[in-house]
């Protein structure tokens, strides 16, 4: 099986108050996933003070594993949305 490189963008959860995005991007970091890894994280501003994070992130193909590297990020305290950016293979 081949890989999948994936550019996502994650923004905040509104409804925690002390979610941030520096503390997301950190999670990132050292996040750990079967079927994928982490490859560079950003902190990005959006407007007005807000900042999202975006990750680039490389995983393996197959049934279900963008899915469950998804899934993975969503678990991240503090994290609302997750937007795919960009996705291909390599």
């Amino acid at each position: 099986m081949g890989e999948v490189a994936v550019k996502y963008k994650i923004m905040c959860d509104p409804d925690i108050e002390d979610a941030s995005a520096d503390d997301i991007a950190n999670a990132m970091d050292s996040m750990e996933s079967e079927v994928g890894v982490v490859q560079m994280v950003e902190t990005k501003p959006l407007a007005f003070g807000l900042k999202f994070v975006e990750a680039h992130c490389v995983i393996q193909e197959g049934d279900g594993t963008v899915d469950a590297f998804e899934d993975a990020i969503r678990e991240i305290v503090g994290v609302g949305e997750v937007e795919v950016l960009e996705i291909g293979r390599l």
